[in-house]
């Protein structure tokens, strides 16, 4: 089955961002001009974003980092104002809709791509809440409640914004990490497009008008209603993401904690020690199995090959330890920390490397010569694996 990321401004809407973005911001003023001084609010929204463009943190979510720069500047607290804004959001928000304009290409595109089958889902930049985005779908005809989509994202659940790598590979792990084809389709060739390759995706761009020195390296290129001719036309099967360079890898790795803490928001209380089947594992049970495989495999394996030449690097039956060490009788959500604080110990070493240091050669007892990049690459699709095995358990019940 096709994976079908969608952009939503410029993509599936009419956007005039240098009309919309100044209008939002004076009428949240508006509204909450009872409460906070107008002057206050343009550098506190300014100071949000900014920091959420920045953020490369898997452990805080972007609500988390807008906040944490947006209501000390206004010089008040999310308790104080939470009840204003969510008013704002329900009642004030979907007015701006009369700042859009629908595109019923995008429309046809989107029903299409249900009546095919495929899994259609939102990737618009994180920086709303869940419940403006929902509006913006509805000021494009494709209300929530009509269309199915499989996730939208929002900055609530979302940790990395789409000039990062990491925010593609937070979103396909958020679907469970599905095997099979992926396009993402944008508007933007810096912001859409380019984040996406990096992490190795099939990209379109939905630009008609722009001169061919500045097509980026997309698969496919033209407008929204070109989209559906094009994928008609191609071998949807061979649109396969690669994640196997260095950056790809990376991003992967730093968006496995972000992926798990939002999974782990949904979880019902059975899934953390009640096993789906005998030879299955039950949430706590994976989480410990990647804390100390993080940190009794990984690690030391990292440490050798960054300071011995050529080492042989044995297997180790990590799956045994379940048992052996009674994950079931262990904290699930301390185990996810540990897990958490041990990732950000090996991504600040593999931060570090150098393309020659990527490069190091060894031998494994499994895979034979190998090398570093390659065994950080087994690492990233351990990460997969378990994603998607923690994906369906909280998602079959």
């Amino acid at each position: 089955m096709l994976t079908l990321l969608l952009d939503l401004d410029d993509t599936l809407l009419d956007t005039n961002m240098d009309a919309f973005i100044p209008a939002y911001f004076q009428s949240l003023s508006a509204h909450m001009a009872a409460y906070v001084a107008p002057e206050l609010m343009l550098p506190a929204l300014v100071s949000g974003t900014r920091a959420m463009m920045a953020s490369e943190d898997p452990s805080r979510t972007l609500r988390e980092v807008f906040n944490e720069k947006f209501f000390p500047k206004l010089g008040m607290d999310r308790e104080t104002l939470g009840a204003v804004i969510e008013q704002f959001y329900d009642e004030v928000f979907p007015n701006l809709g009369a700042l859009t304009g629908k595109r019923s290409e995008a429309v046809e595109l989107v029903k299409w791509a249900f009546e095919k089958g495929y899994r259609v889902a939102v990737a618009t930049d994180p920086f709303f809440p869940l419940k403006a985005t929902l509006h913006r779908l509805r000021f494009a005809d494709l209300a929530p409640e009509v269309y199915d989509f499989t996730l939208v994202s929002s900055y609530e659940t979302f940790h990395f914004t789409k000039s990062h790598p990491m925010y593609f590979a937070e979103f396909l792990g958020q679907l469970g990490w599905p095997e099979g084809p992926v396009l993402m389709v944008g508007n933007d060739a810096m912001r859409d497009l380019a984040p996406a390759r990096a992490l190795g995706l099939p990209t379109f761009w939905v630009n008609t008008d722009a001169p061919k020195a500045d097509d980026p390296a997309s698969t496919g290129r033209g407008s929204i209603a070109d989209l559906r001719r094009w994928l008609e036309s191609v071998d949807v099967t061979s649109l396969e993401a690669d994640f196997s360079s260095t950056g790809a890898i990376l991003a992967l790795l730093i968006s496995t904690p972000a992926t798990i803490a939002s999974l782990l928001e949904e979880a019902p209380a059975q899934a953390w020690t009640s096993r789906p089947a005998p030879a299955e594992w039950a949430l706590t049970e994976i989480l410990c199995h990647l804390r100390d495989s993080e940190r009794e495999v990984n690690q030391p394996r990292l440490t050798r090959l960054l300071t011995e030449d050529e080492p042989f690097i044995s297997s180790r039956n990590t799956d045994a330890w379940a048992d052996e060490r009674n994950y079931l009788g262990q904290d699930g959500r301390a185990a996810f920390q540990d897990f958490l604080a041990a990732r950000l110990e090996t991504l600040s070493t593999l931060k570090s490397l150098s393309e020659a240091d990527w490069l190091r050669k060894a031998r494994h007892s499994i895979f034979g010569p190998t090398t570093l990049q390659e065994l950080i690459g087994f690492m990233s699709t351990h990460d997969r694996i378990h994603i998607q095995q923690m994906w369906k358990l909280i998602h079959s019940r």
